[in-house]
């Protein structure tokens, strides 16, 4: 997707030069052709089974993102009312949704009964009573998954593992077979699948591997019981390479998944960063130099605010220049100009001949990028563009804040 000519950066055939002069910075720059083929290959891995693939909307929810997506197929994995509503008005089938969250309020339960998703994945004993209650009122019969904690490491970021006994997601097995249990006995309540997710940026081949062999001989407890599932989603997670991590890729984790579980089933997968994560980056611009007897500074014109990873993970992102020019390499922290000492996106970062007012890449910045951006320090959210061959737009433009 990325690559030099004549010493300046483009993304297909779109220079990010030319695209930041005429956009100004910072702002987001996504390449469709990219995003296409991560989505290509990752259902292609799957080609052998009943599938649908929800894009965890959480990711990035640029509206034309998800029409990309629509257009082909994708379902939406959603965690609120408004991602409800946003993948229904960008044409996703409704009964490709999936509703997440340990917290879902009850005017959001409303609203997706009320638009026929295909199923709740249920965190707890008491959400599956508030659904049925819920369902009960409008005349209606909800879809069901539980979703399972299945105490497994996912080896990931502790702020992204969600699949570990201490976490707050799901339920374990045991608490989830009772909640089966009590569902068929439920009126309103249609039994259809079951859930885990067990974390997010996961490169480990293992951890799905473990989970697959633990839901199999769980889904047999559950037939045995007369309790019969037509989905089994088996979440997101799958990691992409930001620094020199040992990825894996879409053919070897349809192999951990599809290794353990049977083939009678409709296998759901929730991926969001493995979609859109590496076809987006950030464009920023360096505004000043600064050299101290202890540090080299790249202040830049993009914030925390506007990429978050770096200070809420400790994320690590490969940051080039737009412009390639020759001359000695230095060590560089790259800094935003937020008033936190941690709003930095890179430390002692070598990096190649550079002045104020070039333009760097901040790459694989799609995923969680402009979607946990914000307005510290009064700040607006930076434009967002798409790039399809040699032509570009801007699909969000940068925020107007006004009093």
């Amino acid at each position: 997707m990325l690559k030099y000519k004549n010493n300046l950066l483009f993304i297909d055939d779109v220079s990010v030069f030319d695209t930041a002069v005429k956009v100004g910075t910072p702002f987001y720059l996504y390449g469709k052709k990219k995003l296409l083929e991560n989505y290509k290959v990752l259902d292609g891995a799957f080609c052998k089974v009943n599938r649908i693939i929800c894009y965890a909307v959480k990711a990035n929810e640029n509206p034309q993102i998800l029409k990309i997506l629509a257009e082909k197929g994708c379902g939406a994995d959603i965690v609120s009312v408004g991602e409800l509503k946003l993948a229904l008005a960008c044409g996703v089938n409704s009964q490709k949704i999936v509703f997440a969250g340990v917290g879902k309020k009850d005017d959001e339960i409303k609203e997706a009964i009320k638009s026929d998703i295909l199923m709740f994945n249920v965190e707890s004993i008491p959400e599956l009573f508030r659904i049925d209650k819920i369902a009960k009122s409008l005349g209606k019969i909800a879809g069901i998954s539980f979703r399972i904690n299945p105490d497994i490491d996912a080896k990931t970021h502790p702020h992204i593992t969600t699949g570990l006994s201490h976490n707050k997601f799901g339920l374990c097995f045991d608490e989830a077979f009772e909640g089966y249990l009590l569902a068929k006995e439920l009126k309103n309540i249609k039994i259809v699948g079951l859930h885990l997710h067990i974390g997010s940026q996961i490169t480990d081949k293992g951890s799905f591997e473990l989970a697959s062999k633990k839901v199999s001989g769980y889904i047999k407890k559950l037939s045995d019981a007369k309790i019969k599932l037509r989905y089994i989603d088996m979440g997101g997670g799958l990691g992409i390479r930001y620094k020199d991590e040992k990825i894996i890729t879409p053919a070897e984790y349809a192999q951990a998944i599809m290794s353990n579980l049977p083939e009678n089933h409709t296998i759901i997968l929730e991926p969001g960063r493995f979609i859109i994560g590496a076809a987006g980056i950030l464009v920023t611009k360096i505004i000043y130099i600064k050299k101290t007897s202890k540090k080299n500074f790249l202040i830049v014109d993009a914030g925390m605010n506007d990429l978050v990873r770096p200070e809420m993970y400790g994320a690590y992102h490969d940051i080039i220049p737009i412009a390639l020019r020759k001359g000695e390499k230095y060590n560089w922290d790259i800094v935003g100009p937020i008033c936190e000492s941690s709003d930095i996106f890179a430390k002692d970062r070598p990096m190649p001949k550079v002045s104020e007012g070039d333009y760097l890449a901040i790459l694989c910045a799609g995923a969680y990028g402009y979607s946990m951006s914000s307005n510290y320090n009064m700040r607006p959210r930076p434009a967002e563009v798409l790039v399809e061959g040699k032509k570009w737009k801007v699909i969000r433009k940068r925020e107007n804040l006004s009093f």
